[in-house]
Parts: C-alpha cells; structure tokens; sequence
C-alpha cells in the first residue's frame, strides 16, 4: 500500500487522477443503476472499476462509489453493504472477514488546513482495516487510519486515530480545534 501521498493540483499527475476519476465516476454511475438481482452486469462492473474480479466470498451491495478503484485492496469474504463510499487515492485495505455497514465512509485524501496551500495540493495516508472487524452505519474512517483485527467501529463513529485490536469504538462530536 502507498505511503503518504502529496499530489499537486498543478501536475501530470493531478490530470492523470481527475481523468481516472471521471472514468470510474461513469463505471459505479452504470454499476447503480443495475437491477439488484444482474450478478453478471455488476461482476464485469466491479472488475473494470478495481481492476480485478471480485475476491471469493465478497459481496457489495450497490450504491456503491469510489473514486480511484485501483487502489481498494479486498480479501476474501468481505461484505460491503449499501450506499457506502471509498476515496481511495491513497490506498484502502480490507482484509478477510471485514463487515462494513451501509453509509460508511472511508477517505484517504484532504487538504491543508492553511488556506493559502488549500488550492495547490492534495494529501492523503492509506487506511488499513485488518481482519475480522465490523464497521457500523454511517461510520467515517480518516486518512492514514489502522484498524486493529477483531475491532467493531460503532455507527456514526469518526476515527481519526488508529484502533488496536478487539476494541470498541463509539462517538462523533465535533471538536473546535483552532481558528484563524
């Protein structure tokens, strides 16, 4: 998986990801409008959009919506339910056995935070969910996030800091930090 990434809005690089982007926005835009019940269409779907077949034993349930595709690494067994979002331009892992709630949110890139650098690149850390965890409703996972196996992320929660193995974590609130 990619270490941190800074991408300038001014580069190749940048227009690289906005085209892939636009391609994959089309492929999951085809993928949700599917009937529930087409296997076939959404399998050459999800394949085009990760670049691979799905593994044995992974199920998602569309919505579904990514903006890279490439970089969303998915063991065996994984379930993904409905409406759920993946901004993996750094790089999402999902090992054997991850459950992820409809609503979840998983986001490896940001911004800067001063406004003079806002506009001129883009950052992002990979997230890493190891095996056996349970991710809730509605749950947000930030950039540069591990998850510790056997852990369960309540509905609603927002992580912005690592979780060790077999812990249960609650809690959203919104916290001023600084101002400018």
């Amino acid at each position: 998986m990619p270490s941190d990434r800074l991408m300038l809005v001014d580069s190749d690089q940048f227009r690289a990801h906005i085209e892939r982007v636009q391609q994959v926005t089309d492929l999951t835009s085809r993928l949700n409008v599917l009937p529930f019940g087409d296997e076939a269409g959404k399998a050459k779907l999800f394949e085009q959009i990760l670049g691979k077949p799905l593994p044995e034993g992974t199920v998602i349930y569309p919505p579904f919506f990514t903006d890279h595709g490439f970089r969303l690494e998915l063991a065996e067994r994984v379930f993904i339910n409905q409406n759920c979002t993946f901004l993996d331009y750094a790089g999402i892992r999902l090992a054997e056995g991850v459950w992820v709630g409809p609503k979840a949110t998983f986001i490896t890139g940001g911004h800067p935070v001063d406004p003079a650098e806002r506009q001129e690149y883009i950052t992002g850390a990979p997230i890493d969910v190891a095996e056996n965890v349970w991710i809730g409703a509605g749950a947000t996972i930030l950039p540069g996030v591990s998850i510790g196996r056997d852990a369960v992320i309540a509905a609603g929660a927002v992580v912005a800091d690592d979780v060790p193995p077999a812990t249960l974590v609650t809690g959203g609130k919104a916290t001023i930090r600084r101002q400018w």
